[in-house]
């Protein structure tokens, strides 16, 4: 799997959970997070923080997802 490819599925997704990109790419959960720090250490993907049961906005049917979001997704062309 290429990067461009989570990237161009967060901008098609802004807020997605770690279980439905391993889920989409067909890709074990430890890998996907291995791709997404890449894009977290470009400072382009975000993890956030869940102190609370998920509301299931993203659709994930967990109490503690792992949330990501694209950062500069206005702003980001080519990235």
């Amino acid at each position: 799997m290429i990067l461009s490819e989570i990237r161009d599925f967060f901008k098609w997704q802004s807020v997605v959970s770690l279980s439905d990109l391993s889920l989409h790419f067909a890709v074990e959960p430890d890998a996907m997070r291995g791709m997404l720090d890449q894009w977290i250490r470009k400072g382009k993907v975000q993890k956030l923080d869940q102190e609370e049961k998920c509301s299931n906005c993203c659709g994930c049917n967990s109490d503690n997802p792992e949330i990501y979001t694209w950062t500069e997704l206005n702003n980001d062309k080519r990235t």
